[in-house]
């Protein structure tokens, strides 16, 4: 890989730049055409601030949490570690860029997992118990951070970042037409004004799955996974791989549970980055079915969608 490749992404998304400066669109408010449920009725889901997250449900995935409350529902932030009690009353956990505390400032290698064992048992349980667990997990140092959580289901997170090396930039674009964005319950939604037929993710990580799985966004063709010692910082022997055909969205049973996999958070935000405050997200203009994808996987995580 050139330099020259690799430029564009360092002037793009540097630290400093557009991640420090990157908010919450909090006048995002696309049309529920069939909410879920009643408003405050439907299911309860716990959105984690417990362990250092980027995205958060006061914060940078207010309108994540949003959009779920006008589908009915009932959004709250978890604050505290995971255990059989903290998730008694969940239906739903999201855990979005959870960080170690030595990472928060200091994202280099080595990165260390945000969750100690006894917390990994107790979602691991949960979930299999009929628990319903959303694990999202961005680029580095996020996915070294839920590596061993994701391990604990049989995933791999990859602690790097996917760069679309033939087009020179980190956006991907998962297509039904081209296959990358699997046929499935959640791309169809429950009719079809929720068909889904494109989703765009913005920098993220890919991974593997070792267990019986069912991918949703599969890496086409191009996509280079780069693997820096400290994130953001790459040259011409920064090592990197082929991330074709790695998944940046997944679904899996898990006992009586179901998980949904993700490498890349802003996808389900809708932010505005930068001193130009440029949208990023699903507020983003191509990016306009993310809010339904979105819909649809909450919708499959709550049984709505078989």
């Amino acid at each position: 890989m050139s330099r020259s490749t690799l430029l564009p992404l360092i002037c793009l998304l540097a630290p400093g730049t557009v991640l420090a400066q990157q908010v919450a669109d909090s006048s995002y408010n696309p049309v529920i055409a069939m909410p879920a449920y009643e408003s405050g009725t439907g299911p309860t889901v716990l959105i984690d601030e417990a362990h250092h997250n980027f995205h958060t449900a006061g914060g940078r995935y207010l309108s994540f949490a949003n959009l779920l409350r006008r589908d009915g529902y009932i959004v709250l932030p978890s604050t505290e570690a995971f255990t059989r009690d903290a998730l008694a009353d969940a239906d739903i956990l999201v855990i979005s860029n959870a960080l170690a505390e030595e990472n928060v400032e200091d994202w280099s290698l080595p990165t260390h997992s945000a969750f100690d064992s006894s917390e990994i048992a107790a979602v691991r349980d949960w979930v299999a118990d009929g628990g319903a667990l959303m694990l999202i997990a961005d680029h580095m140092p996020m996915p070294g951070a839920a590596l061993e959580l994701a391990a604990a289901f049989g995933v791999h997170f990859s602690d790097g970042f996917a760069w679309d090396t033939e087009r020179g930039v980190g956006t991907l674009v998962f297509r039904r037409s081209d296959g990358s964005l699997v046929d499935h319950p959640i791309t169809g939604g429950r009719n079809a004004d929720e068909m889904v037929d494109s989703v765009v993710t913005f920098a993220g990580q890919a991974f593997r799955i070792v267990v019986e799985a069912e991918p949703l966004m599969v890496v086409p063709s191009g996509v280079t996974l780069l693997m820096p010692v400290e994130a953001w910082h790459f040259s011409e022997e920064t090592p990197h791989l082929s991330a074709e055909g790695m998944l940046q969205g997944a679904v899996m049973c898990h006992g009586e549970g179901r998980l949904a996999l993700f490498g890349e958070a802003a996808m389900f935000s809708a932010q505005l980055g930068g001193e130009e405050r440029r949208p990023m997200g699903m507020n983003e203009a191509t990016a306009a079915q993310n809010y339904q994808f979105l819909l649809n996987v909450v919708h499959w995580l709550s049984g709505l969608l078989d």
